[in-house]
């Protein structure tokens, strides 16, 4: 059940920004007047129907939405049990979801008059959607990316580069998600005047959180409709990855409230959930403290000091999550699990073989998740898994790890 500030799941955060004990405003005297001023804009952009005629003309004929809701049928078969469907979001232009927050985010920096946008990335697919989006509109683009995700994920690097970006590899801690977003916070503090730093996912100080889930929730009020044509009914149960967590939150928020609808996140495991912390589980191996700009659950010592997580998965190598899950894991209306690299490889080769479809390693994880519950469900049980990005970009870091030779572009 909710608790007792919230009247259903659907209505936070509070006036705060919170989620029960989570989320918040922790950020430096130099960014809290732009952050007061993003949330009022968006405050405004909420109630007018102008903005939302921009974003759903944008959506359809430049993003390419609603994406597909697709019945897996090979792979129901396969597996013999529950139903299968995959929300088809890696059809989207510039194969993820991160582009139906980037274009809500930008026509807010446009309102602002910033005339330069930068953003953190992992996997890259955030900062290919910024890249694009900024170049769409021609205003200038930084991406940090941390420099060992600048190795493995090649491809989009090069995407953004042809696509007008700057994009900066970050060399400090072990050069992953946690690192380029360090970077790109500590550029905004120094280029308030005209930079707006465009958040991939629904971590950060208020207003991000809820900012970036309620642009992504576009996948969850789809799948409610192709749902009803489909099945003439919800889903049983819906399952989406996690890093920190947008694409889940974008699928789960419209469901909160169903409780009829079993609601699964599924975490990075790496090696294995341990105290070595080789895997980025922040529900799983974490516990609450505060991280770039609000409090939710991390991976760290005893001492507080934030710990380097690991994933074969570039978006998912994160320590933290959104502090929406966090609360929804608290309050119990959410079930979190972990699955580990070598699940998630099984469940990519699967998904290839079976539907002709290659899932992004993020999604992989999701999709291994279903593998473990399917079979043992009824044939009547229906599940909706996101598969949220498209897997070009991780062929060479796929094959490497099958042990295939492949000379990646330099």
């Amino acid at each position: 059940m909710a608790d007792d500030l919230f009247n259903s799941f659907m209505n936070g955060p509070d006036e705060n920004g919170r989620f029960g004990d989570f989320g918040g405003r922790f950020v430096s005297e130099t960014l809290m007047p732009l952050i007061l001023e993003l949330e009022a804009q968006y405050e405004r952009a909420k109630t007018d129907d102008s903005f939302w005629a921009e974003m759903d003309f944008l959506w359809k004929h430049y993003v390419g939405r609603p994406s597909p809701l697709y019945l897996a049928e090979r792979l129901t078969e396969h597996l013999g049990g529950a139903k299968v469907y995959m929300k088809r979001d890696e059809l989207n232009h510039t194969g993820a979801h991160k582009i139906n927050n980037v274009l809500g985010q930008i026509i807010l920096a446009r309102r602002m008059g910033k005339s330069r946008i930068i953003a953190e990335t992992g996997a890259g697919q955030h900062g290919v959607a910024t890249a694009t989006v900024c170049a769409k509109f021609g205003l200038k683009c930084v991406v940090y990316m941390g420099a060992h995700d600048v190795e493995r994920q090649a491809p989009n690097v090069f995407r953004m580069k042809l696509l007008g970006a700057e994009v900066v590899p970050v060399t400090s801690g072990r050069g992953t998600l946690k690192d380029a977003m360090n970077d790109a916070l500590r550029d905004w503090v120094t280029n308030v005047r005209d930079t707006f730093y465009c958040i991939g996912t629904v971590a950060g100080p208020h207003p991000y959180p809820a900012m970036v889930r309620d642009f992504q929730s576009i996948i969850g009020k789809e799948v409610r409709e192709q749902m009803a044509e489909a099945e003439g009914r919800l889903p049983d149960t819906v399952i989406a990855a996690i890093g920190g967590g947008s694409n889940a939150m974008g699928l789960f928020y419209p469901f909160l409230d169903d409780q009829e609808v079993n609601i699964i996140g599924v975490e990075a495991g790496g090696k294995g959930v341990n105290d070595k912390m080789e895997h980025c589980a922040s529900l799983t191996g974490g516990r609450p403290g505060v991280l770039h700009g609000n409090r939710t659950y991390l991976l760290q010592d005893d001492d507080g000091q934030i710990l380097e997580g690991f994933s074969i998965s570039a978006g998912l190598d994160y320590p933290g999550i959104g502090p929406e899950h966090s609360w929804l894991h608290e309050t119990g209306r959410a079930k979190y699990v972990s699955i580990t690299d070598a699940e998630a490889l099984e469940a990519f080769q699967l998904c290839c073989e079976k539907e002709g479809i290659i899932p992004a390693l993020e999604p992989s994880h999701a999709l291994a998740h279903v593998m473990q519950i399917a079979p043992d469900l009824p044939q009547d049980h229906v599940i909706c898994m996101n598969m949220c990005g498209r897997g070009d970009k991780d062929i060479f870091a796929v094959a490497k790890h099958l042990g295939f030779e492949m000379d990646q572009p330099g």
